[in-house]
């Protein structure tokens, strides 16, 4: 960012990691990544799915490889992307067998643009070092960068009994939060410095410290900010489904954000049956941009509504706006310099409707209830015409379309 919103702390000094063509942390946006939950040895689905979270605006795309089916399916997945046009750098998630399937395939170490490896799986005893080792010497030879993705759910159960004693043989001892987070922190930090001990740069590693409370989250970042300058990936671990879900990574995540601490973000969310996964990037971007550290598509500022608009019809055609930009974004992006910066208003009554119609780019203010069935339409803060009909929804949508070609450049 070029000039920081007001009442955002500037982002904290983190060294910039290169994952293929784009950069985390250092001078760079924070970027919006997902994670597929297809099975990674079915190709056809998988590169449909990464390719549909790549169209929504994920910037990376995390894989799981836990199998030699999918670790040998991987360069398979590249390659169908690539004939699609898409070039999202794709992330392998290794657990327990990572450093085995790497070994084995070859191809996929070298498809894949970063490796995701969890210290407290990666290997358990005399083999946790020789295995870790394997992995970050892999990633060396083919130049990638990893993360080290500490979670509270799979802690090194030895770690934690050595910091248990450790926390006994204390004069004042730290209570059980206290020192899981010390945990958390210590097995990101460690592993990173064995890392670089092996040869890794510090430019090409990314850390994580996930856990599912959004007051443990924020009280774990701040610690590993402030103790470290590697790039950070923010998330809440298993944030849960629907509203909670959103309500729960937002609030995490916002606060660290407005701290200037986090350099990729992904939302966990539990899809709800049938739902697209890529809600989840949808939240993403739209935490980003609502806080104004980026922008991504037009915005559409919407009144709830009241007793005053008791039709739907600006409901509907809010809902419809909303869709249309979304769904048009992948084309505007490639062809038009800036759109993701309209700004869109559709309000449902008098009394505000005119007023922040004005100060959008483009706003519609509807008749409420029992008004006169007129919508006049504000553009660039001027009144420019007044649409009436049935073909409202469509008329404003049309004059969207106009605007754009109209105010936007285009790109070379």
């Amino acid at each position: 960012m070029t000039s920081p919103t007001p009442g955002i702390v500037p982002r904290r000094g983190s060294v910039g990691v290169r994952i293929g063509p784009t950069l985390v942390g250092g001078a760079a946006p924070v970027v919006v990544q997902s994670m597929t939950n297809t099975d990674t040895a079915d190709i056809v689905a998988t590169t449909k799915q990464v390719a549909e979270l790549a169209r929504a605006g994920s910037e990376l795309v995390r894989l799981t490889v836990n199998t030699a089916e999918a670790a040998a399916a991987v360069p398979r997945i590249r390659d169908r992307l690539a004939m699609m046009g898409s070039s999202v750098p794709l992330i392998g998630d290794f657990h327990y067998n990572g450093h085995q399937l790497l070994a084995d395939e070859p191809a996929a170490a070298e498809a894949l643009a970063k490796y995701r490896i969890n210290p407290g799986n990666v290997g358990f005893g005399k083999k946790k070092d020789i295995q870790f080792s394997t992995i970050i010497e892999t990633a060396l030879r083919h130049d990638k960068p990893v993360r080290i993705g500490v979670n509270w759910g799979s802690l090194d159960p030895s770690m934690i009994a050595a910091m248990m004693d450790e926390n006994n043989a204390r004069t004042e001892p730290w209570d059980a939060a206290r020192v899981a987070q010390e945990a958390l922190i210590r097995s990101a930090l460690d592993s990173a410095q064995r890392a670089e001990e092996l040869g890794m740069d510090r430019s090409r590693i990314v850390l994580s410290c996930k856990v599912s409370g959004v007051q443990g989250l924020i009280s774990v970042y701040r610690d590993l900010a402030a103790r470290c300058d590697y790039a950070l990936h923010l998330g809440l671990t298993e944030a849960g489904m629907g509203s909670k879900g959103i309500v729960a990574s937002s609030a995490a995540l916002a606060v660290l954000l407005q701290e200037g601490i986090g350099d990729t973000i992904r939302i966990s969310l539990t899809p709800e049956p049938g739902e697209s996964r890529t809600r989840e990037v949808v939240v993403a971007q739209e935490l980003l941009q609502t806080m104004g550290l980026r922008a991504f598509t037009p915005m559409v500022t919407a009144c709830p509504g009241c007793g005053r608009t008791t039709s739907t019809l600006f409901q509907e055609l809010a809902r419809t706006v909303q869709d249309h930009v979304r769904a048009k974004m992948p084309e505007w992006r490639l062809k038009y310099d800036g759109v993701e910066n309209m700004t869109l208003a559709v309000m449902g009554c008098i009394v505000n409707g005119p007023g922040e119609s004005k100060h959008a780019d483009i706003g519609i203010s509807l008749p409420g209830t029992g008004e006169s069935p007129a919508a006049p339409v504000f553009i660039d803060g001027q009144k420019a015409m007044t649409l009436r009909g049935d073909t409202i929804a469509q008329d404003f949508v049309g004059v969207v379309e106009d605007y754009v070609a109209r105010r936007y450049v285009q790109r070379a």
